[in-house]
């Protein structure tokens, strides 16, 4: 069975153009694009995008990936999903080892089942945030849970994990960070800077270790200085790391996020959501990692009054990229979609709509709201009216 999607595409060239995709095995088999005029651009419906993909989820729609469940894990994926996710990375909070190792747990027996992927975005892995961070700088991680680098708990988590942890952010200048960093990379770990007082030195070596990316630029983090530049500058100046943005408004000034854009450019930059169990939800009372956390007005807040998490979701992300920084189509996509295919390794497969590609898509409306959401050649959120239809093909 061959189903052909019709509608207005963003091409891999970074183009809208009218055509025709067809999806067999939740794999795309062939693309047909024609461009469009001026006035067509202007008129369409609505745009399909690669599927969005968040390597920095902690829960959404009530539940939190430290919930440990099955029933949490579907609720953060429906969640996203409807809000234009197709992949995340399920990313834990500092707590005890044994609670890391109950959350872990889940997301790989979530990962096995034939759950994952079917009522949202699919989980594609872990990513462990903590509890390997600067203790000033621990943001809403537990003070009693931060500790120096443990390379013998490190492998034990990715042992228990069947390789699926994907991610880990760390303070590269404690302590123990050069063997855990080498180790990390050994086996295929992404290693990001974050919650951290690195100096630029310190951000030097742990380059040259393996830190290839830098965790919610400029938020937990050692400020910038002009004399003593630290981790801020270093991700700004250097082609070594690409960094990720919180842009809720929130965590971020917008002259930031631009200041962000100008000195590195959409296509070193991700646009993730570190978004808590509130997320579509709103104002109230919640916690992460067992610390009560006061939702007003969108804000998430500890009781010392420390930002903890977002509300955000990448859908919203994309919308603020596009409206209130003037990025083009192409480039918030690139945010949301190849680049973290890229940092994730995953960019032969996804990110991008073209043959052999997974069919991971997102239709935004021409407010930028989400249409429907497809991952894996399925309808997981909503469902096109006139754009979709089924045609038995012989294959070739």
């Amino acid at each position: 069975m061959e189903n052909e999607l019709r509608g207005h595409f963003l091409t891999p060239e970074g183009q809208v153009k009218r055509g025709v995709v067809a999806i067999a095995d939740g794999t795309i088999v062939r693309c047909e694009f024609h461009a469009l005029s001026n006035r067509e651009e202007q008129e369409a419906e609505g745009v399909i995008f690669p599927g969005f993909i968040d390597v920095h989820v902690h829960g959404g729609g009530g539940a939190d990936v430290m919930d440990a469940s099955s029933d949490a894990l579907d609720t953060i994926s429906r969640t996203h999903g409807a809000r234009g996710t197709t992949g995340w990375l399920a990313t834990t909070v500092t707590q005890s080892a044994d609670a890391t190792d109950r959350a872990i747990d889940a997301v790989v027996e979530y990962m096995k089942s034939g759950r994952n992927g079917k009522v949202g975005a699919a989980a594609l892995g872990i990513h462990l945030e903590g509890p390997f961070l600067n203790p000033k700088l621990r943001g809403a991680h537990r003070e009693d849970g931060v500790r120096l680098p443990d390379m013998e708990q490190f492998v034990r988590w990715c042992e228990r994990a069947e390789g699926a942890v994907k991610m880990i952010t760390l303070a590269p200048e404690l302590e123990g960070a050069q063997e855990l960093i080498q180790e990390a990379v050994r086996r295929g770990v992404v290693v990001s800077a974050g919650h951290s007082d690195a100096t630029w030195r310190d951000m030097e070596k742990a380059t040259e270790w393996g830190v290839s990316h830098v965790t919610h630029l400029f938020n937990a983090m050692r400020p910038l200085h002009h004399r003593e530049p630290g981790i801020v500058a270093f991700a700004l100046g250097s082609a070594a790391v690409t960094a990720d943005l919180i842009v809720d408004g929130i965590h971020l000034h917008p002259g930031v996020v631009d200041l962000a854009l100008a000195s590195k450019g959409a296509g070193k930059l991700l646009l993730i959501t570190d978004a808590m169990r509130a997320a579509c939800l709103g104002d109230g009372e919640y916690d992460i990692g067992g610390l009560p956390v006061q939702v007003v007005k969108g804000e998430a807040r500890l009781q010392d009054g420390t930002l903890a998490g977002s509300l955000l979701t990448l859908d919203e992300a994309f919308r603020r990229m596009v409206a209130h920084h003037r990025v083009s189509l192409a480039d918030a996509s690139g945010m949301a979609s190849a680049n973290p295919a890229a940092l994730l390794r995953l960019d032969p497969h996804t990110g991008r709509i073209a043959e052999e590609m997974k069919a991971d898509l997102v239709q935004l409306r021409p407010n930028r709201s989400v249409g429907w959401t497809m991952v894996n050649g399925n309808f997981v959120y909503g469902r096109p009216e006139a754009e979709i239809a089924s045609a038995r093909r012989k294959r070739d």
